[in-house]
């Protein structure tokens, strides 16, 4: 069953636990539709997506990116400490986001679908090209929702790159852009917790109050990132 589009724009979370369930076909040509509905720079349309199954490359793709989101994960969790201050309680929300995500960086290779955005690159590097892929990634993410899924977008795959390119034959003017991770959800997907809108949006002046900027009723709210200790 779908949801409500203001729903799934709601509800939309980073998700990193899943099922072993692979996701029908048809639901992933729904997802990558939906994502190609996006808007793009003068409408060039330089977004790709290549989709990591259970294939022989996809298989060793997908372990280059288990070892690149340990790693990764590894340096992050040390310089971010999320395993000191309130970390060193197990009961703690830092220590359990901790718990989580080495959870999810431990499973990589058993994600059922990996999809790598890409960029066609039509000119040199450019600030910008960014718009011409995130919305698309935004929208994959909000259908993958509206049909019960979940994923998260991640950049670790940069540091295998080059591995990646050589195993899934990845042109030179492509640009891997990030790389979502999808799955049916092991728990429920949840309310989002976000800042308060008065502490984000702003009228006539940064800072300047918006009085009609107020949440909802139900709105549930969250700080952002854990707290840094020194």
């Amino acid at each position: 069953m779908s949801l409500d589009a203001l729903d799934a724009l709601a509800t939309t979370r980073a998700i990193r636990r899943y099922r072993p369930d692979p996701i029908p076909e048809a639901d992933l040509a729904t997802i990558l539709w939906h994502a190609t509905r996006a808007p793009s720079g003068s409408n060039r349309q330089p977004a790709r997506y290549l989709v990591l199954r259970d294939g022989p490359a996809a298989t060793e793709a997908k372990a280059l990116l288990g070892a690149a989101f340990r790693e990764g994960w590894g340096a992050k969790r040390g310089a971010h400490g999320f395993d000191r201050g309130s970390g060193a309680d197990p009961d703690s929300p830092k220590a359990r986001a901790a718990r989580a995500m080495q959870a999810y960086v431990d499973n990589i290779e058993h994600t059922p679908v990996v999809v790598l955005p890409c960029i066609v690159r039509w000119r040199a590097p450019h600030i910008s090209e960014g718009a011409s892929v995130y919305p698309a990634c935004q929208n994959l993410l909000v259908a993958a929702r509206a049909l019960g899924y979940g994923g998260v977008l991640s950049m670790w795959h940069a540091l295998v790159e080059d591995d990646l390119r050589r195993v899934l034959h990845i042109p030179d003017d492509a640009v891997i852009a990030g790389t979502i991770t999808l799955g049916m959800p092991e728990g429920r997907h949840g309310p989002v917790r976000r800042l308060p809108l008065r502490d984000v949006v702003f009228e006539d002046t940064w800072g300047g109050p918006a009085g009609w900027a107020i949440d909802p009723p139900d709105t549930r709210f969250t700080r952002a990132g854990p707290p840094r200790e020194a």
